[in-house]
């Protein structure tokens, strides 16, 4: 399954890209050796405070990245791919290395000496061309989901139509498609129901997010993931609710969102056709969230990017600021350095000033996803030349 999602923090919305041959600005600068003695120090691989360490997660996600550098897509986006000195060859050789300096260092230390010797840093010029990225969270819900349609269980996730390489130009719009208040479209749809959730905005949420693990109301799991879809551009209904009055910006998260539309449920129908975008799904039979480089993404280790800038696959180090439960169950901002892989791309996510973080799945990585909302740094590692 093809998952390639857009915050959730800010953008409340999605669109899906595709790798874009020419750049207009650059992207990527080279960290010159006096900074780059600070970088690369990364805590949370080897046990720490009382926390188990997760390098059996980077490792995996290293080998997810592999699969794909190795694949005949990966040949074609880096033929395509603008920054010089960034090769296919070379992001394989700086993952094949890190991957054996991440199995024989014994501490955050070491492994930073190591990367230090052997590798060189570029960083992401950022949104203001100065290095200021943002960072927002994104996730794989799990809902409640019925096969059939009942009084309880009444709004689809749909299939990809048959036709659909046939449907004119511009295609409908999701006012067309479902209806203001979601269940009375143009009937163009009628058919093609792949499964029934309880609340509308849960239905929405999965086609911002891609993808979901649904708990059948039959007692099965069902898995579901992008299929397609339509043509009409991403507005983000979190930022229409801002441009209205009825948030702030500084505050928008996704919990705050889900509250103001369980307040007030009048208001989807006046909100939700906003997003004129329409995602449609397949059953994916348990595959894990797949992000667009058609492989795993891994909780807290993968991250999206724009892929016309940003060299997919590759290792990464991003400072940003991650949500963490505290010991009264509270969730608490903390500051962190964390290697993650390159591995996935959204419609909010453009420019080399944006990151999305993959939380995970579940109702507590959605919480987490939902309060990422801060600026901070983004870099590449690759081996000296």
């Amino acid at each position: 399954m093809i998952k390639t999602l857009a915050s959730v923090a800010l953008s409340l919305g999605i669109a899906f890209g595709s790798f874009l041959p020419v750049l207009s600005i650059v992207p990527l600068q080279v960290v010159s050796p006096d900074r780059q003695e600070e970088l690369g120090l990364d805590e949370q691989i080897w046990r720490n405070s009382g926390q188990k360490g997760d390098r059996q997660a980077l490792l995996t996600a290293i080998d997810h990245s592999l699969t794909y550098l190795r694949s005949p897509r990966a040949i074609t986006a880096y033929r395509r791919y603008p920054v010089r000195g960034i090769t296919r060859d070379r992001v394989i050789r700086s993952l094949e290395r890190f991957r054996e300096l991440v199995l024989s260092s014994n501490s955050p230390e070491e492994l930073q000496a190591a990367v230090r010797e052997e590798f060189v840093f570029y960083r992401a010029t950022g949104k203001d061309g100065r290095g200021t990225v943002g960072f927002t969270g994104y996730f794989e819900p799990t809902y409640t989901a019925s096969r059939v349609p009942t009084q309880e269980y009444r709004y689809p996730l749909y299939r990809l139509p048959p036709n659909f390489s046939r449907w004119s130009r511009p295609h409908p719009t999701r006012l067309q498609l479902e209806g203001a208040d979601g269940l009375s479209g143009d009937g163009r749809l009628r058919g093609l129901e792949l499964v029934w959730l309880r609340y509308r905005l849960e239905a929405f949420l999965v086609q911002i997010q891609g993808s979901a693990r649904l708990q059948m109301t039959d007692g099965s799991i069902m898995t579901v993931g992008f299929a397609g879809k339509t043509d009409r551009p991403y507005r983000s209904v979190g930022r229409e609710l801002v441009n209205d009055g009825k948030m702030n910006l500084a505050g928008l998260t996704l919990p705050r969102v889900i509250e103001y539309f369980d307040s007030s449920p009048e208001e989807l129908n006046r909100y939700l056709p906003r997003n004129p975008g329409f995602v449609f799904f397949r059953e994916t039979g348990g595959a894990a969230a797949t992000g667009s480089l058609s492989v795993p993404v891994t909780a807290e280790r993968s991250i999206a990017t724009d892929k016309s800038l940003m060299p997919p696959g590759a290792l990464a180090l991003i400072h940003a600021q991650i949500p963490f439960p505290s010991r009264n169950g509270e969730l608490e901002q903390r500051r962190v350095s964390r290697y993650v892989l390159d591995q996935d791309t959204g419609g909010a996510i453009r420019g080399p000033g944006r990151v999305d973080i993959f939380m995970g799945t579940g109702t507590e990585a959605g919480e987490r996803a939902g309060r990422i909302n801060s600026n901070g740094e983004l870099y590449y590692l690759l081996l000296k030349n």
